[in-house]
């Protein structure tokens, strides 16, 4: 990605990535993970007792192997609307800013449909190939967390007793 020329709307798509995935289950099952701060951090599974911690009003999420996020809730409209910053860091030398993480759970018959965008991924680095590369990498990530966590309440809910 470092030497194609971009235009100034191309580079507007790319400052975000954009997901959606139907989960069959209820909507007040999928706002319990969604609220958790950093439940993507993870290797392929979501931890059902992550190492969350809080500095003040920011949430601290230590992954094995995969080091310390931060984020601080913007807003939360349960159950439909959840957004996040993840925090200056990243875990990569230069990075500076933080991307916004908004979660959406739409109804349908059968369950919901989880939306997720991450937005402001040229805020990350000084460098456009850094930011670019860091926002490929979610690009990629966001549909492997948006199954894990489907796989998750899926799970959940299927071993909740029925009323």
């Amino acid at each position: 990605m470092n030497d194609i020329a971009y235009t100034d709307a191309e580079l507007a798509e790319l400052d975000r990535v954009a997901r959606q995935i139907d989960i069959d289950a209820p909507a007040d099952r999928v706002w319990d993970l969604v609220v958790r701060p950093g439940w993507y951090i993870n290797e392929g599974e979501v931890d059902p007792e992550p190492d969350l911690s809080y500095d003040g009003d920011v949430a601290v999420v230590r992954g094995d192997g995969l080091g310390e996020f931060r984020f601080s809730t913007v807003e939360l409209d349960k159950p439909r609307y959840a957004a996040f910053r993840w925090l200056t860091g990243r875990n990569q030398p230069g990075a500076k800013g933080s991307t916004l993480v908004e979660f959406w759970i739409d109804e349908r018959p059968g369950g919901v449909t989880l939306r997720v965008v991450e937005s402001g991924f040229s805020r990350l680095f000084d460098e456009r190939s850094a930011w670019l590369k860091e926002r490929e990498g979610n690009d990629v990530g966001w549909a492997e967390e948006l199954a894990a966590g489907k796989r998750y309440v899926e799970k959940a809910a299927a071993a909740a007793p029925r009323s």
